[in-house]
């Protein structure tokens, strides 16, 4: 085979180059939104994620997730890491590298480290989720979780809503802690930084379960929701009581491809496959709704659930937005490829 007329180069974006590029709330929520219309209107391919165990699911795992956003005319490849322990030798729980191409010929065009994109961009469709189906008068969030995303949660649902209160809770007293303090730096504002879920979760507006438990555990309790409240779960193990979905007046996901029976893992597994969560009680994906395609909240009473397991096609539109503004301000390198 004869080697290309002209080189290809890829470009490479580390973790320092996509912390410089420092992007906003506005360029983060906007690259997600325009994807999820994208994909409620069917001109994207999202292949379902697949999981590499070297050893034990609970304590760690590898997910490969694969898509092709044609408006963007990109396709992608990410590689993520979930290490549970991992914060005892400092390191996050997840590592990740998203590969992106051209969908027509194959072309590599970029590596970048998606590490932060990753959290970014479950920050923004937990956000995006809260802007469509959550009542636009919430005054509190209720979040379960510490890990990377959940800092990206609430920063981004906090750009989108003017809440009196904001309590956060998890396992690792460090851990939440920390995050409460972050968040009241750079919010400007106090957090509650509470010890248990039963306090977190009543009565809020809006809850977020973040969790990261070992094995299924029904921590979150069905009675602690309040009704017309938006309920948000991902976590890789199930904290739900199977019962949360007969109170759901609307139940949402993100793709069913990657949510329906014999698929392992996910916070409403147990749902699906007791047949609580089926395609025919399902009432959309989610980016039917941001398309305008299949309606949102309709009411201030009805009681949503959205569960989104994470999507290849928000790592390719962030991924973009990240090149094209590198590209800008000529930040990242310039590899050789052939």
């Amino acid at each position: 085979m004869s080697p290309p007329t002209e080189p290809i180069h890829i470009t490479y974006i580390n973790g320092p180059d996509v912390a410089a590029l420092n992007l906003t709330n506005e360029e983060i929520l906007g690259a997600i939104e325009t994807t999820l219309d994208a994909q409620g209107r069917k001109e994207t391919v999202i292949e379902p994620r697949v999981h590499l165990v070297p050893r034990d699911s609970a304590k760690g795992h590898f997910n490969v997730l694969r898509g092709v956003v044609h408006p963007l005319h990109v396709a992608g490849v990410k590689v993520v890491s979930d290490f549970v322990d991992n914060y005892k030798l400092g390191y996050p729980s997840e590592f990740a590298l998203l590969n992106l191409f051209d969908p027509e010929t194959g072309v590599p065009k970029a590596v970048l480290d998606a590490t932060s994109i990753t959290d970014m961009r479950t920050g923004a469709v937990t956000a995006l989720g809260a802007k469509h189906l959550a009542r636009k008068d919430a005054k509190i969030l209720g979040h379960i979780g510490a890990r990377g995303s959940s800092y990206w949660n609430i920063r981004l649902m906090a750009s989108l809503f003017d809440f009196d209160e904001i309590r956060i809770h998890s396992k690792r007293k460090e851990s939440r802690e920390a995050l409460g303090a972050r968040l009241e730096k750079e919010l400007g504002r106090p957090i509650s930084v509470l010890d248990n879920w039963e306090d977190t979760i009543k009565g809020a507006d809006i809850v977020v379960e973040a969790s990261r438990l070992t094995a299924p555990e029904p921590l979150l309790k069905t009675e602690w929701i309040k009704k017309g409240a938006l309920v948000m779960p991902y976590g890789t193990m199930s904290a739900l009581e199977l019962s949360l979905t007969d109170i759901m007046d609307k139940m949402l996901v993100d793709d069913w491809s990657q949510c329906r029976k014999g698929l392992p893992l996910g916070a409403l597994r147990q749902h699906v496959d007791n047949d609580k969560l089926t395609e025919e009680n399902l009432h959309a994906e989610f980016g039917q709704v941001v398309a305008g395609i299949k309606p949102g909240r309709e009411s201030d009473d009805e009681t949503i659930l959205f569960w989104h397991r994470g999507l290849s096609l928000s790592d390719i539109a962030l991924g973009s937005a990240i090149l094209e503004k590198a590209a800008k301000l000529n930040i990242g390198q310039q590899l050789r490829y052939a």
